[in-house]
């Protein structure tokens, strides 16, 4: 099964592509972070450096192993099951599930590998960059030299291996899972670690009320809190879709005329299949609108006392900022590659519909309608996430409902959301209908 998934790899590279993109980016932000280990452990760093330094790299590094694995993952699964027909041609032609998985959790870890090679060269210059932000901050000695060595290196490749592996396997053991009521014992999992999450996460944000205002960890709780909603929505947020789309399903169609009825019901159809999708648009806009604007608070709190930052201020202030920008990198990586993968498929149900007489704009029409629907439904859940946690930390901390700058957050947020979604969808969609309707219905899928 190791030689078909070498010879499966060298053939259709292009399937692929997606997950490569995932593990070169998770590699090099991985090597990049764990770098600061290996400068922090070098001759003649001072301690204050040498804690700066390991601070950033251990914390970004978890939610970079994190990340790394979701975005796998979610790439993974769309290309598991797009490849139905062909697991299940193995299957009848011999090949146990134990076979098959070897298979895929090869093709994963070859392109896992490939990923992180080609990640080196930008992780060292990723790294050197941290470093200088750093020193330029005066969080760092300025006679601190970049150390690129082997904790980055083991770092990069295993974690990237490790989640390629992990996330192959869960997505193949889905996909060949045969017993027929398997799927609602994971239906029941799945809502009760989501509502658990919910509920931990309402606990998370009132408990920020019973804590001191000048407390060092008053940040903590509803940043959690925050993060939790987001995980719980997410999990949740196909259930949460349908129950949308039973209420606003029918003025939205009125609205949009045929393109928009056909979004509806395939929304409405395919609820399950784009919880991957939606699962990104939540957490993205959650943790990202609930992370700047408590570090915006914090900072006017700081500014508005007269107190000079410390350089354990500096540290939070750019750890927080850092992640929510990996965090924005990794969903835009797995928005797209889910996007692309989910669209490019469908090829053949748009040329069925062309056949059956709609027009290439009313197909254009009905993915923009769907990529509009998850993107609304994406930015109201991670929304109310984020809003928890930043207006309890507001009303606490400054005693104020909300910054001024929150609205600007929230519209740049939107804004990265709305553009990734429509513009992958509807550019891969207009890709996929330049083929005539027969040669459409005639591709394999």
């Amino acid at each position: 099964m190791l030689q078909l998934a070498i010879r499966s790899v060298r053939q259709r590279p292009g399937r692929f592509l997606g997950t490569l993109l995932a593990a070169f980016l998770g590699a090099g932000v991985s090597m990049a972070f764990n770098s600061l280990h290996d400068t922090a452990g070098a001759a003649g760093v001072d301690d204050v450096s040498a804690e700066t330094l390991s601070l950033s790299g251990g914390v970004v590094g978890g939610y970079g192993t994190l990340l790394v694995f979701f975005a796998v993952a979610s790439t993974l699964t769309v290309n598991v099951r797009q490849r139905e027909s062909e697991l299940a041609l193995l299957r009848q032609t011999g090949a146990t599930p134990a076979q098959v998985r070897r298979m895929v959790m090869g093709e994963a870890i070859l392109v896992a590998l490939l990923g992180a090679a080609l990640a080196i060269g930008p992780a060292m210059l990723g790294g050197r960059a941290l470093l200088t932000m750093f020193r330029e901050t005066g969080q760092v000695a300025p006679g601190v030299d970049h150390v690129f060595g082997p904790i980055a290196l083991s770092a990069g490749f295993g974690v990237t291996l490790l989640a390629s592996a992990g996330a192959a396997f869960l997505a193949v053991r889905r996909a060949t899972r045969a017993a027929p009521g398997a799927r609602a014992p994971r239906a029941r999992l799945r809502t009760t670690g989501g509502v658990l999450a919910l509920l931990g996460g309402v606990g998370g944000v009132s408990a920020t009320w019973a804590m001191d205002p000048a407390e060092p960890a008053l940040m903590a709780a509803p940043a959690y809190g925050a993060i939790l909603l987001s995980v719980g929505f997410a999990t949740l947020s196909a259930g949460l879709l349908r129950t949308l789309l039973r209420w606003f399903g029918r003025p939205i169609a009125a609205l949009t005329g045929a393109g928009g009825y056909l979004a509806v019901h395939n929304t409405r159809q395919r609820a399950a299949s784009q919880a991957g999708v939606l699962m990104t648009l939540v957490l993205f806009t959650g943790i990202t609108l609930a992370t700047v604007c408590i570090q915006v608070i914090e900072s006017d709190a700081l500014d508005a006392a007269g107190i000079t930052r410390s350089v354990e201020d500096k540290n939070l202030e750019t750890l927080n900022l850092v992640v929510v920008g990996i965090i924005a990198a990794f969903c835009c990586v797995m928005l797209v590659n889910s996007l692309y993968a989910a669209t490019s498929y469908r090829r053949q149900e748009f040329g069925r519909q062309r056949l059956a007489g709609a027009t290439p704009r009313q197909v254009l029409t009905m993915v923009a309608t769907e990529s509009a629907l998850l993107t609304a439904v994406g930015l109201f859940f991670g929304t109310v996430a984020g809003l928890a946690g930043a207006v309890a930390f507001s009303q606490v901390r400054a005693e104020a409902t909300m910054p001024g700058e929150a609205i600007t957050i929230w519209l740049g947020t939107a804004a990265i959301a709305t553009v990734a979604t429509l513009v992958t969808s509807v550019l891969t969609a207009r890709g996929a209908l330049r083929a005539p309707a027969i040669q459409a219905v005639a591709v394999a899928a």
